[in-house]
């Protein structure tokens, strides 16, 4: 067995590779997961929002790019994840206040080198708070700081977690400009500042990120564009107190997107991205759905 076969099944060994956590080749974030409206806070009111996300993956890069040949790696992830949100009246550096909480259930199969898993279970909730402003009719964009909780089931002898053992914080700025008819574009910026996982004395680098999309609106609810999400590791993998050399990951993703917006409070919106490139991480496609729809409140 050559030697980046051996270093791809070690980290296989002691973390979870997922689409929602990971510190031996993916993120804690669902990179890719906003698209149109991703900057656009709605009105004071409860708002229910639900991603569906469904990822595959059947190589594992190295720091180069190139597949580190692990035998026989499939990666499948499917993930359903409600999400509340509450626009609160409350005014704060003339932003308008709201909190919310992410709760993902995941469906998980992971197999390499004649060995394989499958679980299912509650991931890592998110919450956080932010602040929305509406610069104009067509502008708009939100600060936030959210949190990554270890809610997951995790256990470093498994092959596949759903869980990553550690918490994680991430102050977000995210931009809309929107027409009913005309250019829509969107980006979505976050850097994740990841904590120790104490079982396996690993800590993960951090990374900054973007989610972005580009589109057109034909005036009749529909946006055609596209989409995707670009990342980059901005300091190194440590395992007991030591920095390990050559473990930044980054990736690129790109693909068709699409909106409806229905004019009564909710849209939908899809897309398709395929990763283009990625270090020292899994390469793959991904499809996401998110639907958002108002709960109570004025909209």
């Amino acid at each position: 067995m050559n030697p980046n076969t051996c270093k791809w099944l070690l980290l296989l060994g002691l973390s979870p590779v997922a689409a929602w956590a990971a510190e031996g080749g993916a993120s804690i974030y669902p990179h890719g997961v906003e698209n149109f409206m991703a900057g656009a806070l709605p009105p004071p009111g409860v708002y229910g929002m639900l991603y569906g996300n469904h990822y595959r993956a059947g190589r594992l890069n190295n720091a180069d790019g190139d597949n580190a040949h692990v035998p026989d790696f499939r990666l499948r992830a499917n993930v359903l994840a409600p999400r509340l949100i509450w626009v609160t009246p409350q005014k704060v550096l003339g932003g308008d206040l709201a909190l919310h909480a992410i709760v993902p259930l995941v469906d998980l199969n992971v197999r390499a080198a004649g060995q394989s898993q499958h679980k299912t279970g509650i991931g890592d909730i998110t919450v956080g708070a932010a602040l929305g402003y509406h610069h104009s009719e067509k502008l708009h964009s939100i600060a936030a700081l959210d949190v990554y909780l270890p809610t997951g089931a995790y256990d470093k002898k498994d092959l596949a977690n759903i869980g990553h053992n550690h918490s994680a914080i991430e102050p977000v700025y995210a931009i809309s400009y929107i027409q009913p008819k005309g250019l829509n574009a969107d980006a979505k910026f976050g850097y994740i500042i990841n904590q120790r996982n104490k079982d396996t004395d690993y800590r993960s680098g951090d990374e900054l990120h973007a989610d972005y999309s580009v589109g057109w609106a034909f005036g009749n609810g529909w946006t055609a564009g596209a989409g995707g999400y670009w990342m980059q590791q901005t300091s190194a993998d440590q395992q007991n107190g030591e920095r390990l050399p050559n473990s930044k990951g980054s990736a690129f993703a790109l693909g068709p997107s699409v909106k409806y917006d229905s004019g009564k409070g909710w849209f939908v919106t899809a897309k398709w991205q395929k990763e283009w490139q990625a270090k020292n991480r899994p390469q793959g496609n991904a499809v996401w759905v998110k639907a958002v729809m108002p709960l109570g409140g004025k909209h």
